[in-house]
């Protein structure tokens, strides 16, 4: 069933926006009237201010948290009753066949009653404070797409119903317009201003008040857009919303790539050579509020700051912005003229941000440690990740556990990222970058990332742990060594599936992170990201229609993706719209499941992809023999290193039966009206015969076609003669078998 439709009018990309009326509709497509639409105002200061307190949809009772979670939503009981039969009825004038639950029009149906009693038990039972029975997910394709899914089979194992936990949408024009993905998923789904983020999806306001408008428990941020925006979590808890996210002093403390380089320096964790590698500031300052003076003698200011950096820290170095990231605000500089030449590049770029320079560490590997923490101060590391593989700073394969250091060296990665996450109080999912030096076996912080990241399915595969639930049951306040999955991890007792929770939550007993060891994982997970770039042309962003995305799972591989066929990738749609995982019982069982997986895949559209590209990395002898380094790719793309091709005349015969069979509509009606008027057609207009020319890379081919029999052909070009034969799919496709070939194109 198809999401409900909560259409928000009078938004103005151009001003901060307001909402207006929320117009929910039914099953059958009919607008439900409100009996009571009302407009809220325009606001003029930054933060959003709590549009909870009082009024329309206030909360009644906003002084405990369970309450918080609960309001408008279910009756609580007074203390010392048992858990509530939930009553979410409001009055018979409701429609039927649906209800109302602050300002969100809900499907009815069996077992929802029911659902949200569990949810208030499940919570309850493992120790939590807030049960969260809705959540707005504020992004869209991959991010919003997983985490639906993701949220959708926990809920199911965990509750007995999918829809047990309501996930609202936002939708942009765009999404609309190429059918995404995570619109059909949600069950309901609010339209907001399209063009770039800052009208949507990183727009704070406009995020905070469809939340409070829709009444959702909490919000779900993703990834990019406003997931490391330390206004959300503030403004959401100023007005009793779940951010299911760090708090926003963690945020501001690691999430800028200076201050968390402080911080990690202060902790103890290892960091390479930088700007500020001579600032010492004691672990408990810090974390309070890094002092403004010495913060600026961690950064540079100028050209000629930077070049005293660089000179002091030694070529090659990184000039590197503070607040950038996906390979914005990022230059390598092997001498001063490079410094000169591309500093205020960076600037540029990420206008406003402080700069640092960092020295390069050449042919280091990008390892990394998925991090999971409660709100009392446990840290969970869940193993590692080794993302070495990218292209300019953007990640392309990543894998699971890391198999280029010594176990011992992953368990220290593992406990500094663990020390550093405490040392903030950080709650939520996170990833600790690290560089990792193959020649020398040291190890060196990068970052932290305050958010889950695109690679966590692959964590998710060697911990069994499903993070986007983790990241709800955190919300509730649950600890973690009551969620089984996490027990599990740790050998615990009572530990395993969520649906075992009642029995986890009877017996399981507290135990300290820091004196248990979770067991290495048995097998390993490759990752491959599905992108809509040209290889051959510089790896450029495309976009337009998908005919058809083909895809079979298998129980060693899984993927999913944010369009599907018929849908698109419009302009201001990230360039990655899939994720493709495959496990194996080594490193090199992973990648061969894998390279298969891809080959595997069918693609046909307006668009490109990386996929050829991406087999062809998996089969080279530096990935499988584990050689590779974050400069590897590059190196290769440099060389000109191109993916293997299909034989060149499979192009020219496929691009001239197409273009034949696709001229033969015109041709055929041109001759059929001379029929009509009685007239014999001339001779120039043939079914027959025709010639086709083509510019394939720089080379012009003219070829002599002709039509044999229905959907048989022959062709002639030098001298040579090919048949082949044609068939119409039912899309509009065409498939070919020219010798012993076989492949279709896209109409």
């Amino acid at each position: 069933m198809g999401s409900t439709h909560l259409p928000i009018v009078g938004l103005n990309a151009s001003t901060t926006p307001s909402l207006s009326t929320i117009r929910p509709v039914n099953s059958a497509g009919a607008a439900f009237q409100p009996s009571a639409p009302s407009r809220t105002s325009k606001k003029k200061s930054r933060r959003v201010q709590s549009l909870r307190d009082g009024g329309d949809g206030g909360v009644s009772d906003p002084n405990q948290s369970i309450r918080q979670g609960l309001a408008g939503i279910i009756d609580l009981p007074k203390e010392g009753t048992s858990a509530p039969e939930v009553d979410i009825s409001h009055g018979s004038e409701e429609p039927r066949g649906s209800y109302q639950m602050n300002g969100i029009l809900n499907e009815a149906h069996n077992g929802r009653h029911a659902s949200l009693s569990k949810v208030v038990e499940f919570c309850m039972a493992l120790g939590g404070k807030t049960p969260i029975h809705s959540v707005l997910v504020a992004n869209n394709g991959m991010a919003a797409a997983k985490f639906m899914r993701s949220v959708r089979t926990w809920a199911n194992e965990t509750f007995g119903s999918e829809k047990a936990i309501q996930l609202i949408a936002m939708a942009t024009p765009e999404d609309m317009r190429i059918n995404a993905e995570h619109i059909r998923i949600a069950d309901q789904f609010v339209e907001v201003p399209g063009g770039t983020n800052n009208n949507n999806y990183a727009n704070v306001q406009l995020i905070v008040e469809i939340a409070v408008r829709t009444g959702v428990s909490a919000v779900w941020p993703g990834w990019g857009h406003a997931s490391e925006n330390p206004e959300l979590p503030d403004a959401l808890n100023a007005n009793g919303i779940v951010f299911l996210g760090p708090p926003s002093s963690s945020m501001n403390a690691l999430g800028d790539k200076v201050g968390s380089a402080l911080i990690a320096q202060a902790a103890g964790v290892p960091t390479l050579p930088w700007s500020g590698s001579q600032v010492e500031i004691p672990l408990e300052v810090c974390l309070d509020s890094i002092p403004a003076d010495m913060y600026r003698k961690a950064c540079v200011s100028t050209t000629e700051e930077a070049l005293a950096s660089c000179q002091m820290i030694g070529y090659p170095a990184m000039i590197k912005a503070s607040w950038g990231g996906g390979g914005k605000g990022i230059r390598k500089v092997n001498n001063d003229d490079d410094v000169r030449a591309l500093f205020k590049q960076v600037q540029g770029e990420v206008p406003g941000s402080p700069i640092f320079i960092m020295r390069l560490a050449s042919q280091s590997r990008h390892l990394e440690v998925q991090l999971l923490c409660d709100q009392y101060g446990n840290v969970a590391a869940l193993h590692s990740r080794d993302c070495s593989v990218q292209r300019r700073h953007q990640k392309i394969i990543e894998e699971g556990p890391v198999t280029v250091a010594p176990r011992e060296t992953v368990k220290e990665l593992e406990q500094a990222a663990r020390r550093l996450a405490k040392a903030v109080g950080y709650v939520g999912a996170a990833t600790v970058e690290y560089l990792y030096s193959m020649e020398t076996g040291e190890y060196y912080f990068l970052e932290l990332n305050p958010r889950l990241q695109v690679e966590h399915p692959v964590t998710e595969w060697i911990a069994e742990v499903n993070l986007p639930a983790a990241q709800v049951a955190v919300g509730m306040g649950i600890p973690l060594w009551q969620v089984p999955e996490i027990r599990r991890f740790y050998g615990m007792d009572n530990g395993g599936g969520y649906d075992i929770w009642r029995k986890t939550a009877a017996l399981a007993t507290p135990f300290n992170f820091d004196e248990v060891d979770s067991q290495w994982p048995k097998g390993h997970c490759v990752a491959v990201r599905i992108t809509s770039e040209d290889p051959d042309d510089g790896f450029k962003p495309t976009g337009g229609k998908v005919k058809e995305i083909s895809f079979k799972s298998k129980p060693n591989v899984w993927a999913y993706f944010s369009v599907k066929s018929g849908g698109g990738i419009h302009e201001f749609a990230d360039s990655q719209f899939g994720h493709v995982f495959a496990y194996g019982v080594s490193r090199a069982a992973a990648i061969t499941n894998m390279s298969l997986a891809l080959k595997e895949i069918q693609i046909r559209g307006e668009i490109h992809s990386n996929v050829d590209y991406t087999v062809d990395l998996l089969n080279a002898s530096d990935f499988k023999e584990n050689r590779i380094h974050t400069g590897w790719l590059d190196n290769r793309i440099a060389m000109r290193v191109q993916a293997e091709r299909p034989p060149w005349y499979i192009s020219v015969v496929g691009g001239a039966l197409y273009k034949t069979i696709t001229s033969n509509t015109d041709t055929v009606s041109e001759y059929v009206s001379y029929l009509v008027k009685g007239q014999i057609p001339p001779k120039h207009i043939s079914l027959v015969h025709s010639t086709v020319s083509l510019n394939i890379e720089e080379s012009k081919y003219t070829i002599e076609t002709i039509r044999s029999g229905q959907g048989s052909y022959r062709l002639r070009m030098n001298g040579s003669v090919i048949e082949a034969n044609v068939q119409t799919l039912c899309d509009g496709g065409l498939l070919m078998q020219v010798i012993l070939s076989c492949f279709s194109t896209c109409p």
